[in-house]
């Protein structure tokens, strides 16, 4: 049987705030219309893909969940982390099949020390958004372990909610605290993912996916791969190697190939969604895909400019043969 696995940024799905009450976070949708505009679009897209399992990211909360899952063709099991950020959004998972959850992450690895992520303040040692693992039975005796993240965006945030400057000195600070917080944050994945490899990756069915905010060369990126060589695409990809039970596959390659991307920023096309699997994985992976469509070009100066469409990302989709 085929598995289609796939990652979505949602893009801010959140009910709008009710009449007179006070802005619980930053994602609400502007008003009702918009917000079922938004769910029927989403879902038009869910039900066109098929997923049978799909981590999603910047989703409000379990209400906006249950509103998307209303609104898509047959039963939808759901799992969704308890840590969103400070705008309210956070990842999770959609899923045909029945879920497991087996953790939703947050700490940075132990030794990793908090990290300084603008001029004052405290630093930090914990993920921005939580990062949520499940488990799942896609055919009988076959187990898949997913993880799905959301790590910090390359979008640059100056103090007073500004995303532009004229200060190159505050501009150069500020791309480095946010190199230096996702780079923690992936390092922090990367732990979550050698627990579920546990160094089995040879025979153990593991994906990590989600949107890293980076495309699939950058270091923060490369993090998750955990011991070096072996890529698609590289010398050693065809080799068995010792370290393998505990590498991660990008399946980026085969997707850039394709012509695949997931976001346009400033008129570039990117892929900053990715899908990781393990060892036992790579020989089963029959197809890979993006549902583009048309998507808005994201402005660094002006993130949040409206649009027309369900999400300024495209869903990442690969699928996997079970016996």
């Amino acid at each position: 049987m085929d598995v289609v696995i796939g990652t979505w940024n949602l893009e801010n799905l959140c009910r709008p705030r009710e009449d007179g009450a006070p802005p619980s976070h930053r994602c609400a949708a502007k008003n009702q219309d918009v917000y079922d505009a938004k769910l029927g679009a989403l879902a038009e897209v869910v039900d066109r893909i098929a997923p049978d399992v799909l981590g999603v990211q910047e989703v409000g909360g379990p209400a906006e969940l249950d509103d998307l899952v209303a609104r898509l063709d047959g039963d939808w099991h759901t799992e969704l982390s308890d840590h969103p950020d400070e705008r309210g959004i956070r990842v999770g998972f959609l899923s045909r099949h029945p879920l497991t959850r087996v953790e939703d992450r947050t700490a940075f690895p132990q030794r990793l020390r908090p990290i300084q992520v603008e001029d004052f303040g405290e630093p930090i040692h914990t993920m921005g958004r939580g990062a949520l693992a499940v488990s799942v039975e896609p055919s009988p005796g076959h187990t898949l372990h997913l993880a799905v993240c959301h790590l910090k965006s390359k979008l640059l945030t100056f103090p007073g909610n500004r995303h532009s400057t004229e200060d190159e000195g505050e501009r150069a600070r500020y791309a480095a605290y946010a190199l230096f917080r996702r780079g923690a944050e992936a390092a922090a994945v990367r732990e979550l993912a050698d627990r579920l490899l546990a160094d089995e990756g040879r025979t153990r069915d593991v994906v990590v996916l989600g949107d890293l905010n980076d495309e699939w060369q950058a270091a923060t990126t490369q993090i998750l791969y955990g011991p070096p060589g072996s890529q698609i695409g590289t010398g050693g990809f065809d080799r068995p190697d010792l370290r393998d039970g505990g590498r991660l596959w990008n399946l980026a390659p085969r997707i850039l190939a394709a012509g695949g991307f997931s976001r346009v920023f400033e008129g570039q096309r990117e892929l900053i969604d990715h899908i990781l699997v393990s060892h036992a994985l790579l020989e089963r992976v029959t197809a890979v895909s993006t549902g583009a469509g048309s998507l808005p070009d994201v402005n660094g100066a002006q993130p949040t400019a409206p649009h027309a469409g369900p999400s300024d990302h495209a869903p990442v989709l690969a699928r996997l043969a079970f016996p």
